[in-house]
């Protein structure tokens, strides 16, 4: 029997930027369970790392669309494109995130305007735009699910701008749920634990932050891709078909200690 349900579904990955990438993790775990992923990708090099990443996987459904999320005409380009090629969207990861360097090594106080609104912009009002342009091809439901930080509950040390960001996102996640939940299409988070990503490394105490969650967490270990991508396939699935609005956390039960 197969709980998930997923097989032959269209997913639409959006953020990969190489193999350490969340949303390259969930990718591998939806070619498992048989899933038509669709990837979008902002710049032409994104575009062809995500390639790379697929030439061991070319037995498996893949497609590469453009889509910058700072520029509703080229989301809605983007979404129209998938309709038009796979008619229904069954589901969409939403892992985009980003704000300018300086925005985060500089005191919080210091952030400026633009910066303030890119990171608005890039990492919690795309995922509006992005639902907005999907909606009218999730006809048969769906779920799209986010990636959120315990920094957007949290003050952490040097996340700043991208934490006020973060709050926006999973704000913004639960409005949408109670705005498209009676089309029968859920919208969730995850708030993964700290992982070594591309974006990781913009964060200045991230290898503190490492440490501190080995040593306070319940589980006293730090998470791991195939354990945020797990989570991530059962919010996708029908396993959680009741299940929307909610901040899921994968983080070894960090976010619970004081």
């Amino acid at each position: 029997m197969d709980l998930l349900q997923l097989k032959g579904k269209n997913i639409v990955v959006m953020g990969v930027a190489n193999e350490r990438s969340i949303a390259w993790g969930i990718a591998k775990r939806l070619f498992d369970v048989g899933a038509n992923v669709i990837f979008t990708y902002r710049k032409e090099r994104s575009k062809g790392k995500i390639e790379k990443l697929l030439t061991n996987y070319e037995d498996h459904n893949a497609t590469v669309i453009e889509c910058d999320v700072n520029s509703d005409e080229s989301i809605e380009k983007a979404f129209n494109q998938i309709g038009e090629q796979f008619k229904v969207i069954h589901g969409i990861i939403h892992s985009v995130a980003f704000a300018h360097a300086e925005d985060l090594h500089n005191r919080f106080v210091e952030t400026t305007r633009d910066g303030y609104a890119f990171a608005q912009d890039t990492s919690a009002y795309s995922l509006i735009a992005v639902t907005k342009a999907a909606k009218p091809y999730m006809t048969e439901g769906g779920s799209i699910v986010t990636m959120s930080y315990l920094g957007a509950q949290r003050v952490l040390d040097g996340y700043n701008v991208m934490g006020v960001a973060k709050a926006a996102l999973e704000a913004s996640m639960r409005y949408l749920a109670a705005d498209v939940g009676a089309e029968n299409i859920r919208v969730n988070a995850i708030s993964a634990g700290a992982i070594r990503t591309l974006a990781a490394k913009g964060v200045p105490s991230f290898n503190q932050i490492l440490h501190k969650i080995e040593e306070t967490s319940p589980l006293k270990r730090n998470t791991n891709q195939e354990e945020v991508a797990d989570m991530t396939i059962v919010m996708l699935s029908h396993l959680s078909r009741g299940v929307t609005g909610e901040t899921i956390y994968i983080d070894s039960g960090y976010n619970i200690m004081g």
